[in-house]
């Protein structure tokens, strides 16, 4: 009887434990109205906008509702609520929102997704600029990964550098966030990456793994993955978007690499007019591909290609300093212009955020700097790279064994503060590997307002110029770099 009932029992068990079971995988399986890859972007104005972009797998309303975190009670009752527009991309849903009449230097919390579905991300935030010449961000570059498991390292080195800059209002990627550009991939970046792009505004750069008609035929993803004003010219963002941003006393133009062999005259002018027309203190140009590096890439035909152009584009219009990725190692130049070290730059030493700092005080020249890679994929240095990068440098290593980086860069007033860090695979140890500081005491000089032609019609001639000047410079180019190559191998 006792074994009878014993049999009952255990018959018992096993089938609450089987509905069990059946109960938690119906409630795990997905709707498609989840929200997938979602981040906030710089669009427009940095005081009063931001750009919105998600995925959904089936379709539905665009909707987010944003509540200053002043007012945020744990609920959106009180948020405003706006809608946006939805588009197919690759058998997905991608839903785009920009919002405007934020307040400046305010922090907002949000969610998107759908009032139909009732279906809702987890709460975000984002802070807006305040105008004013104090604030700190942080730089990443090439991702790159294929597996979630590598995004995850990503992450960490991410989340190293929001615990290490707590103050960061924003983060720049330099491109390549993907490898292959395939949808598990983002959803895959998404998923690791979602504590930042939910904590942070992020200002995205277009890298070559990132949709672009030269690797593998993959079109429009960049351009479908965020939500940005595109430049004047910019096109349809088949291999990618440029766009710019104040932010504070400092403008950021950011510019799409792809498009740069040969350089699209288009975006060349955008790219002159853009800064000619800035009057802000300080002038970053962000894109993928570096003009100074010590990677494998650096004398490759798509790099040398631009070097020349993207050098003379930032002497001519003062910038200062010039963030790139596409080479996975670290690259730090002098202060350079016209492709040489600038001579006589002085120094002083003085104390910031309580920390003795040496400063190159108005220094003439821009200084470039690649901040490795946060990914897995890591490079050796190149000992041989096209001359003069080898004279231009102050800092080129590997961080093959090291770990994945990524830099912090303090503004305040007149002095800029860049910081570049490791993050050990194992440990997560965050080590300092280089620092640079510059101080500006001086105005810069007003440059004459630029308006360049920048539409496909206005500017075909100069893209065919471009086209044949380019091709005879790379067969100039490696002429000279034979002897050089010769030499290397003894």
């Amino acid at each position: 009887m006792k074994r009878t009932a014993k049999k009952s029992l255990a018959v018992l068990l096993a089938v609450i434990t089987l509905f069990s079971c059946i109960s938690v995988s119906v409630c795990a399986k997905s709707t498609g109205f989840e929200v997938l890859r979602v981040n906030c972007t710089m669009y427009g104005d940095s005081k009063t906008q931001r750009g919105f972009t998600w995925y959904t797998e089936d379709y539905c309303d665009t909707v987010i509702q944003v509540v200053k975190a002043s007012d945020y009670d744990g609920t959106f009752n009180s948020a405003k609520t706006y809608i946006g527009e939805t588009s197919v991309f690759q058998d997905y849903y991608c839903h785009k929102v920009v919002v405007t009449g934020l307040k400046k230097g305010t922090e907002y919390k949000y969610r998107v997704g759908s009032l139909t579905e009732n279906t809702w991300s987890k709460t975000g935030k984002f802070v807006t600029d305040d105008g004013d010449s104090k604030f700190s961000f942080i730089a990443i570059a090439d991702v790159q990964a294929s597996s979630l498991e590598n995004f995850e390292q990503a992450a960490k080195v991410m989340t190293a550098a929001m615990n290490s800059n707590k103050d960061a209002e924003f983060y720049v990627n330099l491109g390549d966030f993907v490898n292959d550009c395939t949808n598990d991939e983002w959803n895959w970046w998404g998923e690791a990456f979602n504590k930042a792009n939910t904590s942070l505004t992020i200002a995205p750069v277009a890298g070559n793994h990132d949709g672009n008609i030269t690797n593998k035929l993959n079109i429009g993803w960049f351009a479908n993955m965020f939500n940005l004003e595109a430049g004047e010219g910019a096109g349809n963002g088949v291999n990618g978007v440029y766009y710019s941003y104040d932010y504070g006393d400092a403008h950021f133009c950011v510019v799409n690499s792809n498009d740069m062999y040969p350089m699209v005259q288009a975006q060349r002018n955008w790219i002159i007019n853009d800064l000619k027309n800035s009057d802000a203190k300080w002038n970053f140009l962000l894109l993928h591909r570096a003009a100074y590096s010590a990677g494998k890439n650096i004398n490759k035909p798509d790099t040398l290609a631009m070097r020349e152009t993207i050098i003379e584009i930032v002497d001519e219009t003062g910038v200062d300093v010039v963030l790139s990725g596409h080479d996975h190692m670290y690259f730090r130049t002098k202060q350079v212009k016209g492709d040489a070290v600038c001579e006589d730059v002085t120094y002083v030493t003085e104390k910031f955020n309580g920390k003795e700092t040496t400063f190159a005080k108005n220094p003439d020249g821009a200084v470039y700097i690649l901040p490795s890679t946060a990914g897995t994929k890591r490079y050796t240095v190149n000992e041989n790279p096209i001359d003069p990068i080898n004279e231009c440098a102050d800092v080129a290593l590997s961080t093959r064994d090291m770990g994945g980086c990524f830099a912090n860069i303090y503004i305040d007033g007149s002095k800029l503060v860049y910081e570049a860090y490791v993050v050990d695979d194992e440990t997560q140890k965050v080590t300092l590997i280089d620092e640079y500081a510059i101080k500006k005491t001086t105005k810069a000089e007003e440059q004459e307002e630029s308006k360049l032609p920048t539409d496909a019609i206005g500017t075909i001639d100069g893209s065919v110029s471009n086209f044949i000047t380019e091709i005879l410079g790379l067969l100039i180019d490696y002429i000279m770099f034979i002897p050089q190559l010769i030499a290397g191998l003894f």
